[in-house]
């Protein structure tokens, strides 16, 4: 089994010049049998406003850029979904 856990951002581009948020994350991929699946958690826990912006960001589309703090240039697109408060599931598209 392969693992990685670590810090990144997801951002919210409008276009390829604009990021209207960003947020930071802790990550935990797991590659096994079975394929790979990502998980992430917010860093601190979202204020109210901080809350309400992500929300309506992810609500306007769930798809966001994962930027990896290791290496600011290994990004992936994914789909954020948010089954619970707080806890992201993300999917590569």
């Amino acid at each position: 089994m392969d693992r990685y856990e670590g810090s990144a951002r997801l951002e919210w581009w409008a276009n390829r010049h604009t990021c209207l948020g960003s947020i930071e994350v802790r990550v935990l991929v797991v590659n096994d049998s079975s394929g790979w699946r990502a998980t992430a958690a917010f860093t601190s826990p979202l204020i109210a406003e901080d809350r309400e912006a992500w929300t309506f960001l992810k609500d306007l589309s769930p798809y966001f850029t994962l930027r990896f703090e290791d290496d600011e240039h290994a990004t992936i697109e994914v789909r954020v979904d948010e089954p619970q408060q707080g806890e992201l599931t993300l999917t590569a598209v």
